[in-house]
């Protein structure tokens, strides 16, 4: 009777697995939808039940299908508010307080997750901040292999001094600019994290057509299972690979190495962080066992004391002190474990990690957060493998930092049903070293966007990248330069628009402080290149030039007056070339709109360059309305990034 009833109650749980009606996390009290565009409102609910949506005095209907999924979309609706919407099925769902605006998604790194309570100069007009009219929304963070339907969390906040504090710099100062010169609603989404590349933010398919992505693809995209089915698969299959491959034939098991009375007078001693490469380990595959010692900071209070070894490759189990503390698998995956404070002691405790390399490259390869670890270890090989016949199972192996498609699983396919005005976007730094790929990824992740949100216009307003790093003192490369170039040449696409940094940047800080700027340098692109409002205005472009006599003459899109803020008229940044293609600085003076560059060291120039630098430094050329000039080059040198692609090291 007992299991009869018990399989009565998982069958009746099984079987009204929604119970009640579920709207999308995306839809809450407070939020803003999108004016004058259908508006798709989704959720979920019990097989074939009657679902109504109610907002402005008019019902719309629908039913679940046979997976409990449901969607109604919304006819056109004016700017306005506020609105309640009552959604009804078994149970009622009232969402109050909702406007109808624009509703722009903020992407990107760090500098787009920069906080406003983090900027160099407070706010401190809080009527101006207290703004009905924005909204505010940060999304959770989540990522996996397979698109998800839910975002991890997040919340609809009415704008004011407080809330704005831990959102968007950029995105609030975006946002302020756009309402307060549109006067309608403004939803702001952020949807960014620091550090990531933008490979991270584009989806499996799109993925799929490049070559360069094409092994990873294949290991972790393409069986399309989630994080938790690889899971759960995995701890099938675990015991038995362990017994067979993982842990077979290891002497450092049978005699603990991991014991802190360990006898390590014959061990050899190499450097960490970075990948094997001295003669011995560098082409070998098992199981190398590490060691070393460290220290609690003085006098350390807390419960348990935080071991990270950043990332290895490929699989670890860790020890400290004899206790085992942590085990990961996956080569991308962070390492990161809480030790009791009772397994430690103040000096000399013990670290000893076994790293399995399965094939490729081994070594505990990168401690970029935390360094403390970072320096000489001993280490003795055990157990070693042909790699050509060790079983790699799949695991999850997820770097949320760089690791393909997986944030826009998790982050920005959950939204794209909703719609939404546009999108502006701060990224790019994670892709400096690859410049030249970034030509190719920059548009194809905009188009994939806009295929994604059904909008094939969606507008994508972008950041060039500020100055940063030190001024060079010759001419000559850089790879900040030539990720600017290729975050222009989105341009091309339609519906763009860019906001130049060129002059906010910090020499010595990647994250520059005046966020404001930015945020209204965007707001100024969406309202030229987006709502064609008449008296806005962008950072003059380069357009061409043609050399007369020892000079270059440089002309500017759209024929912008120029100015220099230096009080006696010079100009700064500007590099010139011959046939030789060396460059020299430059000097350079404003004539009838255009600029005339030329030096005494060439006198028959070919190709001239602005700003082309990490950072160029002091710049005053800017337009009469105090944009600064984008940089830009006239050659077409070969760029130093070209050639270097993605790359997956299994």
């Amino acid at each position: 009777m007992k299991k009869i009833l018990l399989l009565f109650t998982v069958t009746c749980i099984a079987c009204h697995v929604f119970a009640t009606v579920k709207l999308h996390n995306i839809f809450q009290s407070n939020m803003v939808l999108q004016r004058d565009m259908p508006c798709t409102i989704w959720g979920w609910a019990d097989k074939s039940e009657k679902i109504s949506v109610t907002i402005d005095n008019v019902t719309y209907k629908t039913k679940a299908g046979k997976d409990g999924s449901w969607k109604i979309v919304v006819p056109k609706h004016d700017a306005g508010g506020p609105f309640s919407v009552i959604v009804k099925g078994s149970n009622t769902i009232q969402l109050d307080n909702i406007l109808y605006g624009d509703i722009w998604l903020c992407g990107g790194q760090s500098n787009m997750q920069f906080r406003v309570n983090e900027i160099a100069v407070k706010e401190t007009d809080a009527q101006r901040n207290n703004n009905n009219n924005i909204r505010l929304f940060t999304a959770g963070l989540s990522t996996n292999y397979v698109p998800q339907d839910t975002l991890s969390g997040g919340q609809w906040k009415i704008c004011d001094i407080k809330t704005i504090q831990d959102f968007s710099a950029v995105g609030f100062f975006f946002g302020r600019h756009l309402q307060e010169n549109l006067h309608i609603p403004i939803g702001l989404i952020a949807d960014n994290l620091g550090a990531t590349a933008v490979e991270t933010w584009m989806s499996n398919d799109a993925l799929m057509t490049m070559p360069q992505f094409k092994d990873y693809y294949d290991t972790y995209l393409a069986p399309g299972k989630n994080f938790a089915t690889v899971r759960t698969e995995f701890e099938k299959i675990k015991p038995e690979w362990e017994k067979n491959f993982y842990l077979a034939n290891d002497p450092g098991l049978v005699e603990k190495w991991y014991d802190t009375s360990t006898n390590t007078s014959g061990w050899k001693t190499l450097q960490v962080p970075g990948y094997w490469n001295n003669d011995e380990l560098t082409n070998f595959d098992g199981a190398v066992w590490m060691r070393r010692t460290f220290d609690l900071p003085a006098d350390y209070k807390g419960n348990t004391f935080n071991v990270s070894l950043g990332q290895l490759d490929d699989y670890d189990i860790t020890w400290v002190n004899g206790h085992q503390v942590g085990e990961t698998l996956g080569n991308f995956n962070w390492r990161n474990y809480s030790v009791p404070v009772e397994y430690l002691q103040p000096k000399n405790n013990v670290i000893v990690v076994r790293i399995f390399d399965a094939g490729n490259k081994g070594g505990i390869y990168n401690m970029f957060w935390d360094p403390r670890l970072a320096g000489t270890w001993q280490y003795r090989t055990g157990a070693k493998i042909n790699a050509a016949d060790f079983t790699k199972p799949l695991v999850v192996n997820d770097y949320v930092f760089s690791s393909p498609a997986l944030l826009y699983n998790g982050c920005i396919a959950p939204i794209t049903n909703l719609a939404i005005k546009g999108v502006i976007w701060y990224q790019g730094e994670g892709n400096a070293s690859r410049a030249e790929e970034y030509k190719t990824l920059f548009p194809a992740m905009i188009n994939n966007w806009r295929n994604k949100f059904k909008q094939d216009s969606l507008p994508f307003l972008f950041v060039q990248l500020a100055n940063y790093m030190q001024e060079p003192a010759m001419p000559g490369n850089s790879e900040w330069a030539e990720l600017r170039e290729a975050q222009a040449a989105a341009l091309q696409l339609p519906n763009t628009g860019m906001a130049t940094a060129i002059d906010i940047g910090e020499a010595n800080d990647i994250h520059p402080k005046n966020k404001k700027d930015v945020g209204i340098r965007l707001g100024l692109a969406a309202l030229k290149n987006i709502y064609d409002v008449d008296t806005a205005y962008t950072s003059p472009l380069y357009e061409s030039m043609t050399v007369s006599g020892d000079s270059i003459i440089v002309s500017f899109s759209g024929n912008p007056e120029l100015k220099s803020t230096d009080k006696y008229g010079y100009i700064n940044g500007f590099a010139i070339a011959g046939k030789d293609n060396v460059f020299h600085w430059a000097q350079a003076y404003i004539s009838n709109n255009t600029v005339v560059v030329y030096s005494s060291a060439v006198k028959s120039p070919v190709a001239v360059r602005y700003a082309w630098a990490d950072n160029p430094g002091t710049l005053n050329l800017y337009s009469s309305k105090g944009l600064p000039v984008a940089p830009f080059r006239t050659d077409s040198l070969p760029a130093i990034t070209a050639g270097r692609l993605f790359e997956y090291i299994p």
